[in-house]
């Protein structure tokens, strides 16, 4: 029996070990590339670089609002893919006359770097800097999107620098809730380097906010988003997709999702 339960401590201490240093390799999940050009997935598209504060210089893609004075949204993309997957919300958000975004974090998109809490940070400062400085975007006329965990990215760059509109699509409470639901047997808040504490921050925004979620998300669970939703100092509106999926189509382009940023641009 003894020797059992040393063969299982030190099993339980080699895994711990194992997610301290690869961890973020669970959070992140960059989609390398190739990324198409920016016109051959947007109409009107461009393709532009950012650079950050500590030098990366990362691919994004610009589409100009369709008409002076409309609003652009920043995109901050979830945990996976690269920014060729939110083409659709691109298309669809510039149809409606909307100007838009889309960057790919370090690591992300063949995008020199690694990822983790602080160098998202800078990315999505520089994409916020390259609109205001090289775009054209009136600091009045941003809005910002965040996707899953480019919900947490946008909601500490909000703020540091409140948007017009804030557009939070399955936001969580925090990443170690989120850890915690897939992780159960682990001690998930002490082993993460990365917090995203969205409900923590979210009452700071003095921004105009709106949440967007699925009522079937099971790897968000909607009560977080909820969660943030009450503890967001301006809520704008919740809007809840019935028997949405984390990842389904609805929720990455659907029209709900689509008429709450553009119902949000146009307040």
């Amino acid at each position: 029996m003894l020797r059992t339960a040393v063969v299982v401590v030190v099993l339980l201490a080699v895994l711990v070990g194992l997610l301290w240093a690869f961890q973020r390799r669970l959070v992140y999940l960059p989609g390398g590339g190739p990324v198409p050009a920016a016109a051959d997935g947007v109409p009107g598209a461009r393709d532009v670089r950012l650079t950050t504060s500590d030098g990366l210089t990362l691919g994004a893609w610009f589409v100009p609002a369709a008409t002076a004075g409309a609003s652009t949204v920043l995109v901050a993309a979830g945990n996976g893919g690269h920014r060729g997957v939110r083409a659709p919300l691109a298309r669809a958000l510039s149809a409606a006359g909307l100007g838009v975004l889309l960057f790919d974090y370090r690591g992300y998109g063949g995008n020199p770097g690694s990822p983790s809490e602080e160098g998202l940070a800078r990315d999505v400062r520089a994409a916020r800097s390259w609109l205001l400085e090289q775009g054209g975007v009136a600091e009045e006329r941003l809005l910002y999107y965040g996707e899953s965990l480019g919900s947490a990215v946008v909601t500490a760059l909000a703020v540091e620098h409140p948007p017009a509109g804030l557009v939070l699509r399955s936001p969580f409470t925090d990443l170690a809730a989120v850890g915690r639901e897939h992780y159960p047997f682990l001690p998930v808040r002490a082993l993460l380097r990365d917090r995203y504490p969205v409900v923590e921050l979210i009452g700071r925004v003095q921004a105009p906010t709106t949440v967007v979620l699925g009522s079937a998300d099971t790897i968000v669970p909607p009560a977080q988003s909820r969660q943030v939703a009450e503890a967001a100092a301006r809520l704008h509106r919740l809007v809840e997709v019935a028997g949405a999926g984390h990842n389904d189509a609805v929720l990455l382009d659907g029209p709900e999702l689509v008429a709450a940023v553009v119902e949000l641009a146009g307040g």
